[in-house]
């Protein structure tokens, strides 16, 4: 702290001291109690300051009296001017004058104490006066504070100041000398102007430079004026106990003298460091104490020794910062030490190195003499023992002259000025009184007011009280005489009195001031402490908390930017998709514009080349059947063929197969189980909860693979709350691989898909990882996707919409049947059990078991497998009854030929390779290659055919030609063990080669184009027809659980494969890799290379043998089997039922299902007036669970009880006008699945309208044709209740609209059924519309107009083609669609078309009747037709083979309808009446006829 900072801060702890004494009011007992001080403490603390600050102002008036004196000499200011150059000094004007300006509290330099510090000193002793001990105490104090003062100003007067006389021969000194060992004689400088540190450094010390000050014999040295003007820098911030070592020099004279006379220690209160003296003279008596007070002045002057030196200039100002102050009074060798700063703090240094002090005394002026000069190097050294070391005493020899000095004294301003001439000549008793006038008063004041007590405490020598003898009291009261009271005070007996008893009181108040600043700096360095502690925690918190938020902003940018990255990328996605919607649309437009039936058709582009594809589209039992417009399609003339060098010998395959070795061993059973109980997804409710909570547009994003017929395209999946994006990476190297052409036909590289068209989800492998999902839409397609890992299967599960695996398999839509394994599926759904019961067919039931074990259309190696059934492929006639036609099914495919079978076994038997396991067959029976082969003649097989094959078509010998080629290769060739594909049963135009590739010619010069059929199959759809029923014969039912166990059952591995001959390669089987843990990536190419190349299991769904189907014979009792062999016991008609009115039944709808509310068969007659008439499930049922003879007395139908009783006709009464021109017939009406409702047309404003059943009232008014709407027709229903509606109008067009069974209008949206809109729009009629068909489960559309061809439409409203009939069929009539792809027409006299769905015309006949309804069995293979005539007559739909021929009825048959179990024909009469018929389609099969 700089002296400036210094006194500033003293001045601010006076004002405060100011405030404590002078108000009387306060107590501080409350605060002293809380600091733990003794009572008074407060007060005794504030006279340490006081009497602190009366010396500074002391000192002050000395500087000033000094600077007088130097003026006069003309080398001291030369000197001056030197120190000043060194210490930046440019006035000299004193530190305190720096602070304080005009505002000093000196008012006369000449007095002892100023006006302040008397009155401060006064409030303080008579303050608590009530207090008596308090007041006593400090009285004694001050008593002894004054007298000490007092007399050495007394001495200051009696001595001349003698340094200006040997002023000029000292200035020469050294500066170093100067400061190391100053003389308190010696050096007549000024006090600088400032003596900040910073500013005072000698470049050899690093020390502060103080200008000595010369001594006087006040007994108040210069090292205290340094100590007083830098007391604050010695302990910064420690309170009071900066003041305390200014007052420090008076304690110690006291303490030197008690520790004298008292023959035991004293007991006061001593500093925290321990008392020692370094003098020769410690156990110097009293005696020597007092003479040394009154000594003569010694002409012979001791000089001290040099001052210690110190190497390091730390360690210098380390000493000097612990040299004492001295104060010289009545012993002049007392010192008193600074005390040493706290570690750390700012170490200050005071005048030099080594203290001087002078032990010079006068006694002139006083009666008192002695006879030596006490010994100077006796004093009380208060530093410890290890400081003692580093300080010494030195006594400077000087000789004063008795009496002033004849010098004069610098002019100082005071209070009152005298000149100087009169100052000089001032006598000693003048300057005495003027110096102690205003200070004897307070003395005398406090003798008197406290004259009891200091009676009783300044005893004399002989224990006599000093102020009792009259001398002393009567000159405290009466005398006003300033020297009497000096001179009193100046005696031995008081001087020794006042030493040993006043002093006792002063020593106790510094040491008290001393241990209240020890405890103080101790607190205040355990408070700094902790609050250091504090903040380093605080900062290590800050640290901390800075390095989290700079983590969390890291994470929060990385978040965003993956945000960002997300958002650019669905922008970027939706582009893509954009862009390919609008080329959908426009290429739509452009065909609805350009087609031979459309507005800007011509004749001559009805004859171009017309190029088609196999549509994505599946049905019910996942067929893929329909054939759509190729815009890519081509006849690839540019293709060459492979030559027969292209392909190595099956030893080179068998050698590249075993170069490659094992990466994990075979696991047989490798499959984690998934619990399947529970009711519902209780697992996944905290995930689901995740999912909920996230907010923002993407749920999920993770990258996948789309797998896609020979494409994987790597990209980014996204699903949202709504939907599910994929965005194939364009920049992958592996995707600018691909083939644009292949590429063409890929759908979902820019996929988006909404989570209502999601109809289930399956969980699928690849490459043999169980990392896929392949998700069906209801647009009858699907997509799959390859994922990283399992966790993320999991995750994009749940965030998919809960559908399970679908409705279809009598399994819970949850997504913990999502995940399941296939064997949990497979064991958990119903299919089995309905199998054997009978009610699906074999097709159906092989479809599910593909479906379940993980085969897919998406990945060709993992293409659905079906078995070859028929082994006779080279009779002119097929028959499906000789067990000797039919494959032995317990058996593979390799060994059926007892001779390879035989080769397979010894290959087994004798296996010689460690690092692959043993196997029969290097080959699978489905592969990615065999599946190409099977199809190469149907886009867009052609071209992934092609992009496998190097862009050429195989070597004629190679190539699929002929079905008994291949059934006998698979029968010879070792390597050749393929099993069929299901489009062997249902796919006719996969044996044309409709689009004239150029396939080569073989050896024997035959063309290879289309493939040669057995000759029982006169045309590829009698091939698939025979195959297929052979596919669902008694012969192939009752043992097709043995292929089963083969393919997905017990026998596929372990034991019972190499029993059935059926081990194949070890990389073909689920869990014999776990591609993860290969970390070479060229390994792991290889690897997954080996399996693409190799083929795969299907999942193994059984480990036990698979239960037989039951015996038809068994079954007959339950109605809705398909294929029923009963006996014909009832009549052909069971009964007739005539209405009240005579009106024409044009319309019969027959909604029999049990589940319904009211099963019924609908009627409505041609004058509108509808019936609802019960229907009872109780015929043909005898022999049936629950039958009984009262119930087959019951007729199935129930005449609607409103009708005949006539009672509510009103009810059933459709009023509404229709329009005139339009005649009412079975088109006009459409009945909903329930019965509820009924949808009518004709009406004269273009409308059609929906009725209710229940009430007969109008629900819904229907708009959107330009023209009267005649007729209407209803697709198949779904679970809901849901179905198409199709209009057909006199405008020519179609329009497809959407029922919702929920809320039973058109339309999905329940707030605008007033203006609901068709999903399609159908055009390419030139007239109006009298007939239409609508088939949900293929998509289609079938329509007639007045004049010209059908026209096939899908139900997005793309028309695919024209069914273009025989010349004179021309006026379509009606029109009926099975779902098993048989479209009959019926055209106007009597001529009946098939076509197939892909417009084939399969056959044609002519009949006499003018037909008026006809229908298809639900199998599509039986057609019924009625007429006029009245007679019903049964068809075989693919030839028109008449079955059977109906009893005539007495009217013509306007309308029918079969019952829901197909056992029972409803026809409508022309004369208002109803006939149900007892029919049969079973007795008209082949096994049927051939065992009855």
């Amino acid at each position: 702290m700089s002296t400036e900072t210094a006194v500033t801060f003293l001045n601010r702890l006076m004002a405060m001291v100011d405030v404590l004494v002078f108000s009387s009011s306060l107590n501080f007992s409350e605060i002293e109690a809380e600091k733990n001080m003794s009572s008074g403490g407060l007060m005794r603390q504030c006279l340490r300051l006081v009497c602190c600050v009366a010396v500074r102002n002391c000192l002050e008036c000395r500087q000033r009296q000094r600077e007088r004196m130097t003026k006069t000499s003309l080398a001291s200011i030369k000197a001056q001017e030197n120190l000043q150059s060194l210490t930046g000094s440019n006035a000299a004007k004193t530190g305190v004058e720096n602070v304080t300006g005009n505002l000093s509290p000196i008012k006369d330099p000449d007095r002892l104490l100023q006006d302040v510090d008397i009155n401060r000193l006064r409030a303080v002793v008579f303050r608590d006066v009530d207090d008596s001990k308090q007041a006593q105490f400090l009285a004694l104090a001050v008593v002894y504070f004054i007298s000490v003062l007092m007399v050495s100003k007394y001495r200051d007067i009696l001595e001349p100041q003698r340094e200006i006389a040997r002023s000029g021969s000292q200035i020469s000194r050294n500066i170093r000398q100067e400061i190391n060992s100053p003389t308190s004689t010696e050096n007549p400088v000024t006090f600088p102007e400032s003596n900040k540190e910073k500013e005072i450094l000698t470049p050899v010390e690093d020390v502060q430079v103080e200008s000595s000050i010369p001594h006087t014999d006040s007994g108040i040295g210069e090292e205290q004026i340094v100590g007083l003007m830098n007391g604050s820098d010695l302990e910064t911030g420690t309170g009071p106990d900066a003041m305390s070592e200014l007052l420090s020099s008076l304690s110690s004279e006291v303490k030197k003298s008690q520790e004298s006379l008292a023959e035991s220690p004293t007991e006061v209160l001593k500093p925290a460091s321990s008392i020692t003296s370094i003098s020769q003279g410690k156990g110097m008596n009293v005696k020597e104490i007092l003479k040394s007070l009154v000594a003569a002045p010694m002409e012979g002057a001791e000089s001290g020794p040099e001052p210690v030196s110190y190497p390091d200039p730390t360690v210098k100002r380390e000493a000097q910062a612990i040299l004492p102050m001295q104060f010289h009074s009545f012993d002049r060798s007392v010192v008193v030490p600074v005390k040493k700063p706290p570690p750390g703090s700012l170490t200050v240094n005071t005048v030099g190195g080594a203290s001087t002090t002078s032990s010079l005394v006068t006694g002139s002026a006083t009666n008192i003499t002695s006879p030596a000069a006490a010994t100077p190097k006796s004093m009380i050294n208060t530093t410890g023992a290890a400081e003692a070391a580093s300080t010494s005493s030195s006594s400077s020899s000087s000789s004063f002259v008795n009496g002033a000095t004849s010098k004069n004294l610098p002019a100082v301003q005071t209070v009152a000025p005298m000149p100087e001439d009169s100052a000089e000549s001032m006598s000693i008793t003048a300057k005495l009184e003027r110096a102690l006038e205003k200070v004897a008063p307070l003395l005398r004041e406090i003798f008197v007011d406290f004259a009891p007590f200091l009676s009783r405490t300044l005893l004399g020598s002989h224990g006599q009280e000093l102020l009792i003898e009259g001398t002393g009291l009567v000159c405290m009261k009466s005398s006003t005489s300033v020297v009497e009271l000096v001179m009193l005070l100046c005696s031995q007996e008081w001087q020794n009195s006042i030493q040993k008893n006043a002093g006792l009181a002063f020593i106790e108040l510094i040491n008290e001031g001393r241990l209240l600043c020890h405890a103080m700096k101790d607190h205040i360095v355990r408070v700094a402490n902790e609050a250091e502690f504090i903040l380093n925690r605080q900062r290590a918190e800050d640290v901390h908390k800075h390095a989290e938020f700079e983590s969390q902003c890291a994470q929060y940018t990385a978040d965003r930017r993956e945000e960002e990255k997300m958002c650019d990328h669905l922008i970027s996605a939706a582009k893509h998709r954009d862009h390919v919607t609008a080329n959908q649309l426009k290429q739509k437009i452009l065909n609805i514009l350009t087609n031979k039936h459309g507005a800007w058709g011509t004749i001559s582009q009805s004859q171009q080349h017309d190029f088609w594809r196999l549509d994505y589209w599946e049905d019910d039992l996942r067929r893929r059947r329909r054939f759509i417009r190729n815009a890519f399609g081509s006849i690839h003339p540019e293709v060459l063929l492979k030559s027969a060098e292209d392909y190595g010998t099956d030893e080179d395959v068998i050698k590249s197969k075993k170069t490659f070795r094992t990466q994990a061993v075979v696991n047989q059973n490798a499959e984690t189980e998934l619990m399947l109980e529970g009711d519902d997804d209780t697992v996944s409710l905290l995930q689901e909860k995740e999912i909920d909570n996230l907010a923002g547009p993407v749920v999920l994003s993770t990258p996948a693979q789309l797998i896609a017929p020979v494409v994987v395209a790597k990209g980014t999946l996204s699903i949202t709350t709504t939907e599910i994006y994929f965005e194939v990476d364009e920049d992958d190297q592996g995707f600018k691989k691909i083939d644009p052409k292949v590429l063409a036909y890929t759908e979902g590289l820019h996929g988006k898909w909404m989570f209502s068209e999601i109809r289930a989800v399956f969980s699928r492998r690849y490459l043999l990882q169980s990392t896929a999902l392949e998700v069906f839409m209801a647009n009858r397609t699907s997509v799959m996707f390859n994922f990283p890992d399992q966790a993320t299967v999991k995750k994009v599960v749940y965030s998919l919409p809960r559908v399970g695996v679908g409705t279809s398999y009598g399994l819970p839509q949850a997504r913990r049947i999502s995940l399941a394994s296939p064997r949990q599926l497979f064991k958990s759904s119903n299919m089995t059990q309905r199998w054997q019961r009978r009610e699906i067919s074999n097709f159906e039931y092989l479809m599910f078991l593909n479906t379940v074990a993980g085969r897919t259309y998406n990945d060709l190696n993992q293409y659905p497998v079906f078995p070859w059934v028929i082994t006779n492929y080279e009779s002119e006639e097929l028959d499906l009854t000789l067990p000797g036609n039919f494959r032995d099914l317990s058996k593979p495919i390799g060994s059926l030929n007892p001779k390879r079978a035989v080769f397979y076994a010894e290959r087994y038997e004798t296996w010689e390779d460690d690092q692959v396991p043993p196997y029969h067959y290097n080959t699978h029976y489905s592969t990615a290659t065999s599946i190409l082969s099977w199809l190469v003649r149907n886009e867009p097989f052609t071209t992934f055919f092609l992009n496998a094959n190097e862009g050429k078509f195989d070597y004629p010998e190679r190539t699929f030609s002929s079905v008994a080629k291949s059934w006998r290769n698979c029968q010879r060739d070792t390597s050749d063990v393929k099993e069929l594909i299901p489009e062997f049963y249902y796919l006719p135009e996969m044996f044309v080669n409709s689009n004239n590739y150029n396939l080569g010619i073989r050896e024997d010069g035959t063309v290879v184009s289309d493939v040669e059929l057995p000759h029982w199959a006169k045309k590829p759809e009698d091939f698939v027809r025979i195959n297929r029923m052979a596919l669902e014969s008694e012969f192939v039912s009752c043992q097709l659980h043995q292929w089963i166990d083969l393919i997905f059952g017990y026998k596929q591995r372990g034991p019972e494969a190499v029993r059935a001959l059926n081990v194949f390669h070890y990389l073909t089987y689920e869990g014999s890799v776990n591609l993860d843990s290969i970390t070479d990536s060229g390994l792991r190419e290889a690897m997954e290379a080996h399996i693409q190349n190799l083929g795969q299991m299907p999942s193994q769904l059984l480990i036990e043998p698979h239960p037989p189907r039951s015996s038809a014979m068994h079954l007959c009792f339950l109605p809705q089997s398909p294929l029923m062999f009963k006996d014909q016991m009832q009549q052909d008609v069971i009964m007739v039922l005539k209405f009240p009115s005579n009106s024409p039944v044009t319309h019969v709808a027959a909604n029999t299902l049990p589940h319904l509310s009211t099963p019924a068969v609908v009627t409505v007659t041609c004058s509108r007036l509808f019936a609802v008439n019960r229907w009872h499930n109780t015929v043909g049922l005898r022999g049936a669970p629950g039958y009984s003879l009262e119930q087959a007395h019951h007729l199935p139908i129930e005449m609607d009880p409103l009708i005949a009783n006539n009672a509510g006709v009103n009810k059933r009464q459709i009023t509404d006008l229709v329009d005139q021109s339009i005649q009412i017939n079975a088109h006009c009406f459409v009945v909903t699945a329930d019965n509820r409702y009924i949808l009518v047309c004709g009406f004269w404003d273009k409308s059609f309208r929906v009725y209710s059943t229940e009430t007969g009232k109008l629900t819904q008014i229907v708009f959107g044709h330009w023209d009267v709407v005649t007729c209407l027709a209803r697709s198949e229903s779904y679970i809901g209740g849901d179905c198409y509606i199709v209009s057909g109008s006199r405008d020519a067009t179609l329009l497809l609209w959407y029922w919702s069974g929920r809320h039973h209008i058109i339309g999905d949206n329940p707030n605008n059924s007033d203006y609901p809109a068709p999903r399609a729009v159908l055009t390419g009629h030139d007239h109006e519309v009298v007939s239409v068909s609508v088939c949900a489960e293929l998509g289609l559309v079938i329509s007639g107009a007045k004049e010209g061809p059908c026209l096939v439409h899908t139900i997005t409203g793309d028309l695919l083609r024209a069914l273009e009939g025989p010349e004179n069929c021309v006026y379509p009539r009606l029109i009926s669609v099975s779902s098993e792809g048989h479209c009959i027409i019926y055209y106007e006299r009597g001529r009946f078309c098939n076509f197939s769905i892909n417009g084939k015309l399969l056959g044609q006949m002519e009949t006499n009747d003018s037909t008026r309804a006809l229908l298809l069995s639900s199998d599509g293979q039986n057609l019924v037709t009625g007429g006029d005539n009245g007679v019903v007559e049964v068809w075989q739909a693919c030839d028109f083979k008449q079955l059977y021929i109906y009893p005539g009825c007495d009217a013509g048959i306007r309308a029918m309808d079969l019952s829901h179990d197909q056992r029972t024909l409803i026809t409508g009469m022309a004369s208002g009446s109803i006939v149900a018929f007892n029919i049969d389609f079973n007795r008209w099969h082949y096994e049927h006829q051939n065992r009855y």
